[in-house]
């Protein structure tokens, strides 16, 4: 680890300690060199997500984009900011899981939509209807039937 003062490289550990959240591990250190002491933060590497889009284009997976569906979907419905903040947690645990950096955004859909199912029903339609491409009421009849 580089001193940020003089940017020698020989420093020791002062002091090792979990971040309150338990992501990182935060480290005093002193530069042999100049002694002066910085802080760093140790944190594991998370796996960027990239979506790949019905086009094929590939982007970075954004969490404020699927909330803002999924906010959409529950407008008005019996469902708390929390329980949204749940369902994507989970979504993003389950995507991690798979170990993969790329996925397609039908997985992601799928995900929130099963989520969604179980939060409330209808909230589970409207974002079907969006996501899924609804195009008449027999798509709508065939997907209450399922739900039935």
């Amino acid at each position: 680890m580089k001193c940020p003062f003089c940017g020698c490289s020989q420093g020791v550990v002062l002091d090792s300690r979990d971040t309150p959240d338990g992501e990182a591990v935060r480290r005093r250190r002193r530069c042999e060199k100049c002694g002066q002491r910085f802080t760093t933060y140790e944190r594991a590497e998370e796996l960027e997500i990239r979506v790949i889009k019905k086009s094929g284009k590939k982007e970075s997976y954004d969490r404020e984009k699927l909330r803002r569906g999924i906010v959409k979907a529950t407008w008005k419905r019996p469902v708390s900011r929390e329980s949204i903040e749940q369902l994507l947690d989970e979504v993003e645990k389950k995507l991690r899981a798979r170990g993969k950096n790329e996925v397609t955004s039908a997985q992601i859909g799928n995900l929130a939509i099963a989520g969604l199912k179980d939060l409330d029903n209808l909230s589970y339609l409207l974002f079907a209807c969006v996501y899924r491409d609804f195009s008449s009421l027999e798509d709508f009849k065939r997907e209450i039937d399922r739900l039935s």
